[in-house]
């Protein structure tokens, strides 16, 4: 019995040792694979950036202008500001969105404005005799006929011009008979003569008119001609009627040239500049186009209209441009080369503008921008991004709203998790060994307020909170038991 007894522990030992042998042998390779599993995976690059610290990104390696290679941003190290947004690739196929550069370029826009011609204020003339007369004849006796440079337009009287005329001829005789017998006396006509001949001339009597006086029985009359090939705007006298010194008799206007002011509204006024090519069209003329270039800018605003007056030389030696006639002008402005993008990459909340900066990886950020001029598909960009840089130019306005819904989100938890954090225990055992005084403890009859939460029960009980290591039962005891 006891051989048998001796036999069975023998194999039962043995049958133990190689049940463990097998179990070690089998477990190897399940204790190298936790190992396999603990490897560390590759990071993921988000995007590359420019090693220098320019706001460049690019989502494929490459080198800067010095050589230098990008350096990688990975996924875990990636600096998220607020308001940034995070995409995946299929997301952003689903909600459209492209992207842009910013770069430089000529901005052209077609300015519009309304329109009027005008006499050319330096071809106008006024006929005003410096000596005072009577009109024998008028000669130019119709408004708006045309005449020709040297033309007659009116023979007057006068009796001053008459008595210089005389003196004129009496000196010059006089000056002529002694001239022989008598040099002193002669000079003396003869500086009296030069006296009469320059006050004539300083009426602007001309150099035909002046010789006539030296022929025996000149004219009583004087021939005042045109000055220009000009017509007549104004006529103010009529035949027989007597005018003063200096009093306007016709008004003429050469209209081989005609001015067109353009009234240009003050927000385009940062467009125009001298030298700017100008078309002009008037309904009173179908199909017909005027062009020219703005030579002069007013200085001025109009107070009523809010428009600043362009000045615009137009040819008109066909006589078609008649002044007064109204119509559009179209200016056809240009800008230097300026940092721009298209329209609609920026978002303007009418306070503030926003353009979405894409940095790579699906992720973007809101950047406010400063604005300045645009043309019909780009805005100028005076400050807030730099050239070669990326904006999201469709489906710009949901990111956008994301982007401000997650700064919102993000700055609520904030605060939220600030308020909320609750009191911090101490881990001090003499705190739990020795009670607070009950004097520090509030004396309110826990049954005076029933709404308290069950936490509070303790705060409010004059006995001593028990130590941690009491029991369950022992604690509800000392609650409700006071």
């Amino acid at each position: 019995m006891k051989r048998f007894l001796l036999l069975g522990l023998a194999l039962g030992f043995a049958v133990g040792a190689l049940l463990g042998g097998w179990a070690v042998w089998r477990g190897q390779p399940a204790a190298l694979e936790p190992a396999s599993v603990a490897a560390p995976a590759a990071r993921q690059v988000l995007y590359y950036r420019n090693p220098m610290g320019l706001p460049d990104t690019s989502p494929v390696p490459k080198k800067d202008s010095m050589g230098m290679d990008y350096i990688p941003v990975f996924v875990d190290e990636s600096p998220q500001a607020p308001g940034t947004v995070a995409l995946s690739p299929e997301r952003i196929q689903m909600l459209g969105v492209r992207e842009a550069p910013v770069d430089r370029r000529r901005l052209q826009r077609r300015v519009r404005a309304s329109g009027s011609l005008t006499m050319d204020e330096s071809r106008q003339f006024a006929v005003a005799p410096r000596f005072e007369g009577w009109v024998e004849r008028l000669y130019a006796n119709r408004t708006g006929a045309f005449v020709r440079r040297g033309e007659a337009l009116l023979a007057v009287y006068s009796p001053e011009l008459l008595s210089t005329q005389s003196e004129y001829r009496i000196a010059r005789d006089a000056q002529r008979a002694l001239a022989a017998s008598d040099s002193e006396s002669a000079g003396g006509m003869q500086s009296l003569a030069d006296a009469a001949l320059a006050r004539l001339r300083s009426w602007q009597i001309d150099e035909a008119q002046l010789r006539q006086l030296d022929e025996p029985g000149g004219s009583r009359l004087l021939i005042l001609r045109s000055p220009a090939d000009a017509v007549i705007v104004g006529k103010r006298v009529v035949e027989g009627q007597r005018f003063m010194a200096g009093e306007t008799i016709l008004e003429l206007a050469d209209l081989s040239q005609v001015w067109l002011l353009a009234e240009v509204p003050a927000q385009d006024a940062g467009w125009i500049a001298p030298d700017q090519r100008a078309a002009f069209t008037s309904p009173a003329l179908p199909g017909q186009r005027f062009e020219g270039t703005v030579e002069f800018i007013y200085p001025t605003i109009d107070a009523t209209t809010r428009t600043i007056r362009v000045r615009i030389p137009l040819d008109n030696r066909d006589g078609e441009l008649r002044p007064a006639l109204f119509g559009d002008v179209w200016i056809v402005a240009e800008t230097e080369s300026v940092l721009a993008v298209p329209q609609t990459a920026v978002l303007d909340s009418g306070t503030r503008r926003v353009a979405l900066v894409a940095l790579g990886g699906g992720r973007f950020m809101p950047r406010e921008v400063e604005t300045g001029r645009s043309d019909d598909t780009h805005v100028e960009i005076l400050a807030g991004l730099a050239e070669h840089e990326s904006v999201v130019v469709s489906a710009n306005f949901l990111i956008d709203a994301e982007s401000n819904l997650r700064a919102a989100l993000s700055g609520f938890d904030a605060h939220q998790g600030h308020d909320d954090e609750p009191p911090r225990q101490s881990d001090d055992p003499a705190t739990h060994d020795h009670p607070p005084d009950a004097t520090d403890q509030p004396t309110t009859d826990p049954a005076s307020d029933p709404t308290d939460p069950p936490h509070d029960h303790g705060a409010r009980e004059d006995t001593p909170a028990p130590p941690l290591e009491a029991d369950h039962d022992h604690h509800g005891h000392r609650t409700h038991g006071g």
